[in-house]
């Protein structure tokens, strides 16, 4: 099995390196046409550091000093985004410069026509998508349950997921989800899974509890876990760092609020894979709970929709998917899932995906935003 990972890897990295040469040589080819007085050395360095800061960031994690860690993380981030949207637009590219070609036109000035057209695109890209993944939206959904909460008859519910806290995603834009959803005056609050990005350490260096504190609700303040804690580790400082400020991390654990109502928080998927652990099924989870009574479920990958209903839940909150983060992708995440993202009443239970407050790797969204959801539940028969 181990070898079997490692060629599995191998290939990867190979296919990245033919990839990166493929967009390297384009990309050089319009520096020349475009640069007067040489300086390729120049063009082979910044295009290194956007190809690659990101993989050597990753990999060198525990070897770098922090604030290299975080630089070549942050370059390489907007790398990633750079690279995606040139592989899609350079076949284009190459296509028009033969047509060109055809025609007549002088080889260095198609060159230049056609880098300068893309390069001005790429520019719009990065602003918009930047634009969108700092300035959340929050989208509202309005349902009813069928059940009595005893005397309540309607429950505001903010909820934020994949938060993604870490060396991207910081205490600026956590600010803006407390000062949000301070602002929303909600009964509860829930974030379903992806808090944090890949490790604790920025979380805990920068002091972002500090700010997540502000995260206030009369009902009180849940979370799940997400597939991110698991790839960062330290499960339990991080569920003991969270309950230090107010909010409670349910690892396949289950709460009565308010003696009106049930919260249930599942263990991420990815427990299986990267903790090698089990989870409760949600049948198993809600053996105890009262039937009779709303039973909201936090589940951060927004698979298993059946069995959620068939189990009594009644409200399935989910995210993960970021609804691609950054198109095209949303045409795979569309066909990954039966909900990639926004609502679907599956039997009696309505289920809602986020597209998330933070994003990962490149701190851009293109065809998706950066949101928070704010449901209001009614109760009784519809």
């Amino acid at each position: 099995m181990k070898v079997r990972t490692m060629l599995v890897i191998v290939g990867i990295l190979l296919l990245y390196a033919a990839l990166t040469a493929y967009i390297g040589w384009n990309g050089f080819a319009f520096w020349n046409a475009a640069i007067t007085g040489g300086a390729d050395w120049a063009y082979w360095l910044l295009y290194g550091l956007l190809a690659y800061s990101f993989l050597v960031a990753m990999l060198l994690r525990r070897a770098l000093p922090y604030r290299l860690y975080t630089g070549l993380k942050l370059i390489g981030s907007y790398g990633m985004a750079v690279l995606m949207y040139l592989l899609l637009a350079l076949p284009v590219a190459d296509l028009l410069f033969v047509l060109l070609r055809w025609g007549g036109v002088d080889a260095s000035a198609a060159v230049r026509g056609i880098g300068w057209t893309v390069l001005l695109l790429l520019v719009a890209i990065l602003i918009r998508g930047s634009w969108n993944a700092s300035n959340p939206i929050v989208r509202r959904y309005e349902i009813r349950i069928g059940k009595s909460p005893g005397s309540r008859k309607e429950l505001r519910i903010a909820v934020a997921s994949d938060l993604h806290l870490g060396t991207i995603v910081g205490k600026r834009h956590l600010g803006r989800l407390v000062e949000r959803i301070g602002g929303m005056e909600p009964d509860l609050v829930l974030l379903p899974g992806d808090v944090l990005d890949d490790s604790i350490e920025p979380f805990v260096r920068e002091k972002m509890d500090d700010v997540l504190r502000g995260l206030q609700a009369p009902l009180g303040v849940y979370a799940s876990l997400g597939n991110h804690e698991y790839i960062g580790g330290h499960i339990g400082e991080y569920v003991e760092r969270m309950k230090a400020i107010g909010i409670e991390v349910l690892v396949d654990r289950v709460v009565k609020v308010d003696d009106a109502f049930y919260v249930a928080g599942r263990k991420d998927a990815a427990v299986e894979r990267l903790a090698g652990e089990g989870r409760l099924g949600v049948a198993e989870l809600l053996a105890d709970a009262d039937k009779s009574l709303p039973i909201v479920l936090l589940d951060h990958q927004p698979r298993q929709l059946g069995a959620a209903a068939e189990a009594g839940v009644d409200l399935m909150l989910s995210g993960h998917t970021h609804r691609g983060q950054m198109m095209p992708n949303h045409l795979i995440t569309r066909r990954l899932f039966e909900l990639d993202w926004g609502y679907l009443r599956k039997g009696a239970m309505h289920a809602i995906v986020s597209s998330g407050f933070g994003t990962w790797g490149p701190p851009l969204r293109i065809g998706s935003r950066s949101e928070l959801l704010e449901v209001r539940v009614s109760f009784g028969p519809e």
